[in-house]
């Protein structure tokens, strides 16, 4: 499957912060991350590239849970066509076509 891009649009909750934040910054680089409403909380925007939506999502999730079990993921990836994905952690909530 081709490459596609998508631009990611997420909220990140955890109980051990500056870990995730770490792991945030060396994923998608200091400039995608910001902090939220709350100190345990991160906001995520970023262009990015991938097979889909679902995969890039998984890997993002995935790779905060090695860091942190308990992260929460709220996150929504518009791909090039103006479709939009909506996850609440591993599971798709909802798609929206462009």
């Amino acid at each position: 499957m081709a490459t596609q891009r998508f631009l990611l649009d997420a909220k990140v909750n955890t109980e051990r912060p500056e870990p995730v934040r770490r792991a945030l910054v060396e994923i998608l680089g200091e400039a995608a991350v910001e902090p939220g409403g709350t100190p345990s909380e991160f906001i995520v925007r970023k262009e990015t590239q991938g097979e889909n939506a679902k995969a890039l999502n998984r890997d993002l999730l995935s790779a905060l849970r090695r860091v942190e079990k308990r992260t929460r993921l709220r996150s929504e990836w518009k791909a090039q066509d103006g479709t939009v994905y909506r996850f609440f952690d591993y599971v798709l909530k909802k798609t929206t076509e462009g």
